[in-house]
């Protein structure tokens, strides 16, 4: 019988729910236990595929091709085994199976109602992933916080399954803030006794308590808490700030965290074998040089709309002992002030990711070009890639006016062009390619030396694709295709061998990128931006500041 331990976040998101669930089941999983990880979220979306990443944070895309919360990247990259959909479980998948149960006339007559009709499809679909990744734990994270309207028929699911799995299958954590208000530098519990008392007000009464915080809970605060929640004092677990999300494990591990969990889920006495996860974690902070790295994109409002990204740079950084600083720049701005594009001249590497639309395309496109004629290390990623070539038939094949036709449906050159299949796709949601697809690697190519196989299997998430008609054009120019699907029909991969480093995937690398093994696209960006950097520093001319550095990672 799978055990099952139910994260709830206390009274504000932003806590890291994501980061603690993952940490607690990389903790049983260095145990030898099966574990993994599901994301209940209560929106009625029925995915995160048609969500702003601005408003919701990035969309992760799983192999199986499911557009899932970007927690479910975290589970990945901490647990380094791949999900499925199914481990993402929204409102709008429940109601929506419940009304076509109802109009199936699977009721019986019956007058269908939240409980018990939502909440057994809840309960349903939670066990149904324990089931089927044959696991001795399932850590469900609750999305959002207590008290939200949309999340209480979720919250009174779990409350159901303690009674049906039994006190010894199930285990609820409360995630919780412990401020410190600087006037008066005292721990703070008030945030944590009024979400404890929301959650027993629907029958809930957690078992442990991860407290986020600046520093480490003193004694007494740790008292108070478990005086007025009623959970005990070695169950009143601190979860500190630090440098890297990776750390994380090794605080909860200190702080007691599986002792408790193991009692109460009767999993004997455990001992953690860290193996190599001590090593990896400590390689994001002890390093020996920085890079820094523009991000050209359009979502820089938000840190989390490039979540993936950003964790694959620095997968690839400590891979080599490197930090690798990111500045998020504004592709709009290069477009309003065409002359500010030259503020890349001080970055190790130019960045341009995923993305839709045409808000910043012109300021995408002018990176690429920027990159390409100063020999700057440049990474495209899936818009980066199409942006890429539209900036190289522009300036370098004479073709003006080349462009995608998602950003001008009657360009005279569509070097992009929509997906033959899409043409008749009308709904916007789960539409798109979606998901893992086998690639084919050109031998003797830069892709061949970065992957070191002829085969490889990456994710994708776009509507989109190079023409196939340009090519030879390109080719001609210098440019390379070195990576290909679906027996040809799709260009996956594209390189300029005469430049240092100028590589380019229509699929998503970052969705595939592990702590202690960096996806070889972004190792091989950030290799080349640590020589650009040692070759700068030899010569001298080494320079420093940007001007357009939105917010930095």
């Amino acid at each position: 019988m799978p055990k099952y331990i139910f994260v709830i976040g206390g009274v504000m998101s932003g806590l890291g729910k994501g980061v603690t669930s993952s940490s607690i089941a990389k903790l049983l999983q260095l145990t030898g236990l099966k574990v993994t990880c599901a994301k209940v979220d209560p929106y009625l979306n029925v995915d995160a595929g048609t969500m702003n990443p601005i408003i919701h944070g990035e969309v992760f895309v799983t192999d199986d091709g499911g557009e899932t919360d970007m927690d479910l990247g975290t589970y990945e990259r901490f647990l380094e085994k791949n999900l499925s959909r199914d481990h993402n479980i929204t409102t709008g998948q429940v109601y929506k199976a419940v009304i076509e149960a109802e109009r199936r006339g699977d009721y019986l007559g019956r007058c269908v109602q939240i409980i018990p009709h939502i909440t057994d499809e809840i309960k349903t679909r939670i066990r149904k992933v324990a089931q089927d990744s044959d696991v001795d734990v399932l850590l469900v994270e609750v999305g959002g916080t207590v008290g939200d309207i949309e999340g209480l028929p979720f919250l009174e699911a779990l409350r159901q399954m303690r009674l049906e799995e039994g006190a010894s299958n199930t285990v609820f954590v409360h995630v919780t803030l412990a401020p410190v208000l600087d006037a008066v530098g005292e721990q703070k519990t008030k945030p944590t006794q009024h979400s404890v008392q929301e959650l027993r007000r629907i029958g809930i009464q957690p078992d442990l308590i991860v407290a986020r915080c600046e520093r480490p809970l003193t004694l007494e605060t740790k008292e108070k808490i478990s005086l007025f929640t009623s959970v005990e004092n070695k169950c009143v677990i601190s979860n500190l700030d630090v440098e890297s999300v990776y750390q994380v494990p090794q605080i909860l591990y200190e702080e007691g965290v599986v002792e408790p969990l193991c009692e109460r889920l009767q999993l004997g006495n455990r001992r953690v074998n860290w193996d190599n996860w001590r090593e990896t974690a400590d390689s994001y902070t002890n390093t020996r040089g920085v890079v820094k790295i523009a991000m050209v994109g359009k979502y820089v409002s938000l840190r989390d709309s490039y979540v993936s990204v950003n964790h694959a740079l620095s997968h690839a950084g400590a891979k080599d002992g490197y930090k690798v600083n990111v500045d998020w720049v504004d592709a709009e701005r290069f477009e309003k002030q065409p002359e500010s594009v030259n503020v890349l001249d001080s970055y190790d590497g130019v960045l341009v990711p995923g993305g839709f639309g045409n808000r910043g395309s012109l300021g995408k496109i002018m990176a690429a070009d920027y990159a390409r004629r100063n020999t700057i290390p440049y990474l495209g990623l899936c818009f980066g890639f199409q942006m890429a070539i539209a900036s190289f038939a522009r300036y370098v094949c004479g073709l003006k006016d080349a462009n995608s036709t998602e950003l001008d449906e009657d360009t005279a050159n569509p070097v992009i062009d929509m997906l033959p299949e899409q043409k008749t796709v009308t709904d916007k949601g789960a539409s798109m390619r979606l998901g893992g697809h086998d690639i084919t690697v050109v031998e003797g190519t830069l892709a061949h030396r970065l992957y070191g196989s002829l085969t490889i299997r990456e994710r994708h998430r776009h509507r989109y694709e190079f023409n196939q008609q340009y090519r030879a054009i390109l080719e001609q120019h210098g440019m390379v295709f070195s990576g290909h699907s679906d027996g040809g029909r799709r260009t996956e991969i594209l390189e300029i061998p005469s430049l240092p480093f100028y590589f380019a995937t229509q699929f998503h690398p970052e969705y595939v990128s592990r702590p202690s093994k960096p996806d070889p696209a972004y190792l091989g960006f950030v290799r080349a931006t640590i020589e650009r950097q040692a070759s700068k520093t030899r010569s001298g001319s080494n320079t420093t500041g940007s001007a357009l550095a939105v917010s930095r990672s």
